[in-house]
């Protein structure tokens, strides 16, 4: 699983960088490195959605409010 995390500038300033965080964290907490791929890209093109994260290609919109349920939802139970 390849999840990639927009680092450009206006998602960086809603928060992008809690989200690497963040899901570096519950990825090697789970155990699933060996599993989902985490990467950075600049800009989406989705400025006004950001924080802008796919997986996999698919597109959504995370904060770091809501980075522990995405990754529950759309990594963890995705990938096991």
């Amino acid at each position: 699983m390849k999840v990639t995390v927009c680092i450009g500038s206006s998602c960086h300033l809603k928060g992008s960088r809690q989200v690497v965080e963040q899901l570096q964290y519950l990825i090697a907490k789970e155990d699933l490195g060996d599993k989902v791929k985490l990467g950075g890209t600049f800009c989406m093109g989705k400025c006004q959605q950001g924080v802008c994260v796919t997986v996999d290609d698919e597109f959504y919109s995370v904060s770091p409010e809501t980075v522990g349920e995405f990754f529950e939802k759309e990594i963890k139970q995705k990938v096991k």
